[in-house]
């Protein structure tokens, strides 16, 4: 496929490895290349399969955008932007384009999701629950997109929001810990990612995924698929 990845930094150029490493086309643009998305014709999109984002929160939306303008199919990895959520899917699915985003593209934290669903329901019988989350000091959104989806996902299976706390710390990739504590004991439930490959190589898997596709997708609900 012909491969376009938004965004040159720790993740995104890592993104770009692996997408050459998997013998796909790669063009690479960064933040200061595309200000306001104004390098995201329909003319220069027109090569690319699938465009693959991890820039900033306040770059993404514009990508966006200007990829579901020109029906060009997006994985987005950025985080910090979901308030615009709503809007964007109707968007996609006006212009009948394809569109996948993740909070985390980690096949591991994915898994992780999974089993925190299951515990979420420990608020029911009496115990609190609490998020920690840790990563590295220059990430630009706190608490992380993958906090906030744990979040959600507790919420879901047990009826009530759980505090996040948030730590930007030395050069931490990402790790994520759930308590839930009664008088009687403590579960303990933890991601901690080594390196960012993982995030990198769901994310081109991801791609692969959507290309061809149509739809408004999240990563946590498709990556079986893979």
């Amino acid at each position: 496929m012909n491969l376009l990845i938004l965004g040159c930094g720790k993740t995104g150029s890592l993104v770009a490895e692996v997408a050459r490493e998997r013998r796909h086309h790669v063009r690479t643009l960064d933040v200061d290349e595309n200000a306001n998305a104004c390098a995201l014709t329909p003319a220069f999109l027109a090569p690319f399969d699938v465009a693959i984002d991890f820039t900033a929160p306040s770059a993404v939306v514009a990508n966006a955008e200007a990829c579901i303008r020109a029906r060009k199919n997006i994985v987005v990895g950025t985080t910090g932007w979901y308030d615009q959520l709503p809007r964007l899917r109707e968007l996609v699915l006006s212009a009948n384009t394809g569109f996948l985003y993740g909070s985390n593209f980690s096949i591991g934290v994915n898994l992780f999701f999974e089993i925190a669903a299951t515990a979420g329901a420990a608020l029911k019988y009496d115990y609190s629950g609490q998020i920690f989350e840790r990563h590295h000091v220059t990430k630009k959104d706190a608490p992380s997109g993958t906090a906030v989806t744990l979040q959600k996902i507790v919420h879901e299976s047990g009826g009530q929001d759980v505090e996040i706390v948030s730590f930007r710390e030395g050069d931490a990739v990402g790790m994520h810990e759930i308590t839930f504590d009664s008088p009687n004991d403590r579960i303990y439930l933890c991601h901690d990612a080594k390196s960012r490959r993982g995030f990198a190589d769901g994310a081109v898997r991801a791609a692969e995924w959507l290309a061809g596709k149509t739809g408004f997708f999240e990563f946590r609900n498709v990556w079986r698929e893979l």
